[in-house]
């Protein structure tokens, strides 16, 4: 059994910060071009030349991400790319190691490193310090790595099935209710809307041991939803305006920097007042109605009022016209196995990913032993 040691960033790859140009806004818009100019979080422009080729980890130097962690703080750059000085660079000594360090710093606590209480900061001798516990065998490294990238090529044709079967779907409506003669109806003569609420922040007891997804605004992603930031209980479902609303219920925000996105609720939860859930039935199945607002959102967002806050309300969206025709069954029958697979793969996704970003802290924290892991790789 490989036993347990600590390591430095260096013992695996090469800081190649002192290659890193900053380049000003006024500078890059007279340098467009081709190739991505990386920033602490991914691509910020694209400019006429390169500093860096070949695949690199870029770890976040400076910025409020570093705490939040709304981003990876690590991540790959390949091809022929620039870099300015908010993110450390960093060549594996074997392209393993590039994974290693991803992998590595995905849910690595890195709070005690960070200077700065405005701008929070990791500087490069700060990064060099953090250690890194990883087994003597370099075998056993691989391995492990090996292992995670077999899980992330697996997320990510999951995610490229869900894209195909998504513009599928989306070719089918075009053909059948925005080509065709379609019968213009509002909205709300289909299907019922209604709206959720926040229950009170004063009792805890709301909140503290949820068992219902309380959807937020900003959680509203285009896709399906699974899960929330919060949870509420049942005594805030019954002392509050919140509802219950069936799975496949499709939502909408109403009001402030997210109105008009929308998303598709993947099982039954609750959602606050910024949110308008329509409802679908059997006339008007949630392949449909789903659809329905995946094509008019920019039309949603269109009629959006308001100077310092824009909103669109209940009224506004009932009102919305929709294209109804002859098609709807045919529709629901042909999309109906094809949402479902979707819905498959995302829970799949997120089973997979949980797995892949826990295996690491729970292998350094002795919770899965190296044996046990063997055990799971060759069950996968």
């Amino acid at each position: 059994m490989s036993e347990w040691k600590q390591y430095s960033i260096e013992d695996f790859a090469e800081v190649k910060n002192t290659l890193r140009i900053p380049l000003s806004k006024l500078e890059r818009e007279k340098r467009q071009g081709d190739f991505p100019y990386y920033g602490a979080s991914g691509i910020i422009d694209y400019v006429d030349d390169y500093l860096f080729e070949g695949e690199h980890v870029l770890i976040s130097e400076d910025g409020e991400n570093l705490k939040s962690r709304k981003t990876p703080i690590a991540f790959k750059a390949d091809g022929k790319f620039w870099v300015n000085n908010h993110a450390h660079i960093l060549k594996g000594k074997r392209d393993e190691f590039n994974d290693l360090l991803v992998y590595y710093f995905a849910n690595l606590n890195i709070n005690e490193f960070i200077t700065g209480a405005v701008q929070p900061k990791l500087s490069k001798s700060n990064l060099l310090s953090i250690p890194i516990f990883l087994p003597e065998d370099e075998e056993v490294i691989l391995e492990i790595v090996d292992f995670l990238k077999s899980l992330t090529d697996k997320i990510d044709l999951l995610h490229r099935q869900n894209q195909t079967l998504e513009q599928m779907a989306e070719t089918l409506f075009r053909q059948w209710f925005v080509e065709r003669e379609s019968e213009l109806i509002p909205l709300g003569e289909c299907i019922r809307t209604t709206s959720g609420g926040t229950p009170s922040r004063k009792r805890m007891d709301f909140y503290e041991g949820g068992i219902y997804q309380w959807v937020k605004s900003k959680e509203l992603n285009g896709g399906y939803i699974f899960d929330t930031e919060e949870k509420i209980t049942l005594e805030a479902l019954k002392k509050s305006s919140a509802k219950l609303l069936p799975e496949n219920s499709v939502l909408i925000a109403m009001y402030g920097a997210t109105v008009g996105q929308f998303a598709i609720i993947g099982q039954e939860a609750t959602c606050n007042q910024a949110i308008c859930a329509c409802l679908p039935n059997d006339e008007f199945p949630y392949t449909f109605i789903y659809h329905t607002i995946k094509a008019n959102v920019d039309e949603l967002k269109s009629r959006a009022v308001g100077s310092a806050q824009q909103n669109i309300s209940q009224v506004l969206i009932k009102s919305l016209e929709i294209s109804v025709n002859e098609n709807i069954d045919r529709f629901h029958a042909e999309v109906d196995p094809m949402m479902q697979k979707i819905k498959a793969n995302y829970t799949q996704i997120r089973t997979l990913t949980a797995l892949r970003d826990t295996l690491l802290p729970k292998l350094m924290s002795g919770e899965v032993s190296l044996s046990n892991f063997r055990e799971v790789r060759l069950s996968d």
